[in-house]
C-alpha cells in the first residue's frame, strides 16, 4: 500500500483469534495514526464509507465478541468493500499457536467467549476453525506466538506506518505453490528449479535456515548466477518503487513445500537487501503453519 492513496476511505480489518494480539495490534495501529475502532457491529462498517472521505484511517476490530459476527458475513464484508473504489481495505490476521494461546488464558483466568461454561481449549478450537476461511483470506497474517509487543509494533509499523519516512519498507516471503501464492506480494520468484534438499536424507528434516540446507541451495551451479540478478534486480527497483510513493513492498520466493529453497532464498536476499540499507522483515509462511501445530512452553505476547 502507498502513503498516498487516491481512495476516500482507507480502513484495516483486525481480526484473529481471542488472545493473539488483536488489542495490543489496534493501540499500536492508533499510534500510528489511525482511528481505531474495537468490536464494532458488522452491519454498521458500511455505514463508515457512506459519507464524505475519511479524515484519517480507520482500524477496526473484529472478532467473534460481536454480537453479529459471521464468518461468512465478514468475507461478505471484504468482497463488498474491496470492489468499492472509494475503499482501499487490507485484513490483518494475528495468528497464535493453540497451546500458547491456552496459556495465555490461564495466565489471565479469563473466559473464551466461545466457552464461558468450557476450558478455554474448547472455546480456542471453536474460535481457530471458525475463523479459519478468514484466515486465507487475510492480506497480512502475523504470527505472534514467538513475538514479544515491540517486535508487533516493528511488523505492523513496517506494513502500516502512514507518516512521510522518505523510507521503503521491504518484506521478503517464502511460501509453498502447493498452498497457493500468497495475497498482496507484488513480486514472486520461482525457486523450483534449484536442486531440492528434500531429497537428501540428511537435510529433509531441517529448513533453508539451517547452514547445511543454504550450503547444499548454493551448490547448485545456477544459484549464482540466480541469486546475483534477483538482488541486483530488487536493488535496482526499490528506489524507483519508494520515487513512486510506495510505503511497502512485499517479495516472495517460492518452490514446491515451502521448507528449503524458498526459505533458503528469503533469508539470503533479505540479508542482502538490509545490507543495502534498506528495512527487512521476513516471513516463512509454511514454517509459521507448521510452527503452529506445536505446543510451545512460552508466552511472548499478551493481548486480545
Amino acid at each position: 500500500m502507498t502513503a498516498e492513496t487516491t481512495h476516500d476511505h482507507r480502513l484495516v480489518f483486525v481480526t484473529g483469534p481471542s488472545g493473539a494480539g488483536r488489542t495490543t495490534a489496534i493501540r499500536v495501529l492508533e499510534d500510528l495514526g489511525y482511528e481505531g475502532i474495537d468490536n464494532i457491529p458488522l452491519t454498521l462498517v458500511p455505514r463508515l464509507v457512506e459519507g464524505a472521505p475519511l479524515g484519517r484511517p480507520i482500524a477496526l476490530g473484529l472478532d467473534v465478541r460481536n454480537r453479529d459476527f459471521n464468518a461468512t458475513a465478514l468475507i461478505e464484508l471484504i468482497d463488498s468493500l474491496t470492489r468499492d473504489p472509494r475503499v482501499d481495505l487490507e485484513v490483518l490476521y494475528l495468528d497464535c499457536a493453540p497451546g500458547v494461546l491456552i496459556q495465555r488464558y490461564s495466565e489471565t483466568r479469563r473466559r473464551h467467549p466461545l466457552a464461558p461454561n468450557e476450558t478455554p481449549a474448547q472455546g480456542i478450537e471453536r474460535e481457530i476453525d471458525l475463523l479459519a476461511p478468514i484466515r486465507v483470506r487475510a492480506d497480512h497474517l502475523i504470527d505472534t506466538t514467538e513475538l514479544t509487543q515491540h517486535d508487533l509494533k516493528a511488523e505492523l509499523a513496517a506494513i502500516f506506518d502512514i507518516t512521510p519516512s522518505g523510507r521503503l519498507s521491504v518484506s521478503v516471503q517464502s511460501f509453498s505453490y502447493k498452498r497457493g501464492t500468497p495475497r498482496g506480494v507484488d513480486m514472486i520468484f520461482d525457486c523450483r528449479f534449484l536442486a531440492n534438499p528434500h531429497w537428501q536424507p540428511a537435510l529433509r528434516a531441517l529448513d533453508g535456515r539451517d547452514p547445511a540446507v543454504e550450503a547444499f541451495v548454493r551448490a547448485d551451479p545456477r544459484f549464482d548466477e540466480f541469486f546475483r540478478r534477483v538482488s541486483e534486480l530488487l536493488i535496482f527497483l526499490l528506489p524507483a518503487h519508494l520515487e513512486e510513493g510506495k510505503a511497502h513492498l512485499a517479495i516472495g520466493f517460492g518452490c514446491t513445500g515451502g521448507q528449503h529453497r524458498s526459505v533458503a532464498m528469503a533469508e539470503m536476499v533479505g540479508k542482502a537487501l538490509a545490507e543495502a540499507g534498506w528495512p527487512v522483515s521476513k516471513r516463512h509462511r509454511e514454517l509459521e503453519r507448521k510452527a503452529a501445530t506445536q505446543q510451545p512452553d512460552a508466552t511472548k505476547v499478551a493481548g486480545a
